[in-house]
């Protein structure tokens, strides 16, 4: 059984539901860890770490958590702060996001090394995203990758998803250099070529994947809005046809494929196999609204 330990900020999404608006939870590293539990069942233990505050809206996350089946060991409690919330509005499917996150008690996730320590010792796969890394202080960010350092090795996998989001970020310089330097310390990259290629000048998916880097053995896997991925194992780049899906809501899309890819993962070691069924998961999610359906 093995132990996946997922790393980020929950938050309060409001959808709208005209004339009025929709309360849920998710924030893309829980996303993952909801649809990787929802997949393993009882072949994976799955944890969440986090920090909430005390107030109502901090409950109903961590029940939220705990009644998907996530562990909640690893979640922290803030006297000061609350959940960051933020707002999804649709054009034809495609989502564009209102966020009210500067008091997020969750940009202390990695306030205490010792709590870090813990959980990532308990784990067998950690994950986490540049959205976790955007939202710490530079000190906090240092906080964690010295946690992560310490953490690998052995049977362990480091896996981390890019997720640029440059408007969380103090400028465009810092963001690069921070996922990049996530990357390093990561055995699994999962990045997005359209994003990629606008802040990194990446020329197609290969060029992605080497960046990351594939060559050295690194595996990666480039998404690709829905057609063909590049899967990068053993420093052998395969490109995987897939059929694009006509979206309702592209709200957790990538959050969802990362999460079928590494289920998938743990009992294939086939490209094609892995994809497959990633880009199934993927397209239930988008084939209905919010970022969990």
């Amino acid at each position: 059984m093995t132990r996946f330990l997922s790393i980020g900020e929950a938050m309060i999404e409001l959808s709208e539901e005209a004339p009025l608006w929709a309360m849920n939870v998710a924030g893309d590293t829980l996303n993952t860890a909801w649809h990787f539990r929802a997949l393993a069942g009882d072949a994976a233990q799955v944890a969440y770490l986090t920090r909430l505050g005390t107030d109502p809206f901090s409950d109903r996350i961590a029940t939220f958590i705990a009644a998907a089946g996530i562990g909640t060991g690893f979640l922290q409690r803030d006297p000061d702060r609350g959940p960051g919330l933020y707002a999804i509005s649709l054009t034809k499917g495609e989502r564009s996001f209102t966020y009210w996150r500067e008091t997020s008690a969750a940009k202390l996730l990695a306030e205490d090394s010792a709590a870090l320590d813990r959980a990532l010792g308990w784990a067998d796969q950690i994950y986490f995203s540049g959205i976790t890394l955007a939202i710490l202080s530079p000190a906090a960010r240092d906080r964690l990758f010295a946690a992560l350092t310490d953490a690998r090795g052995g049977t362990r996998r480091i896996i981390f998803d890019p997720n640029l989001r440059p408007r969380l970020w103090e400028d465009a310089a810092t963001m690069r250099a921070t996922v990049m330097r996530a990357a390093a310390l990561s055995d699994v990259v999962l990045p997005s070529f359209d994003d990629e290629a606008a802040w990194f000048g990446d020329t197609d998916l290969a060029a992605c994947a080497r960046r990351y880097g594939a060559e050295a053995g690194r595996e990666v896997v480039v998404k690709n809005g829905g057609r063909n991925v590049l899967v990068a194992m053993d420093g052998q780049l395969t490109e995987v046809p897939l059929t694009p899906v006509e979206p309702v809501d592209t709200s957790g899309a990538g959050d969802s494929f990362n999460a079928g890819w590494l289920f998938a993962r743990l009992s294939s070691a086939d490209a094609g196999t892995c994809t497959a069924a990633a880009h199934a998961l993927a397209s239930q999610v988008i084939g209905r609204k919010g970022a969990l359906g």
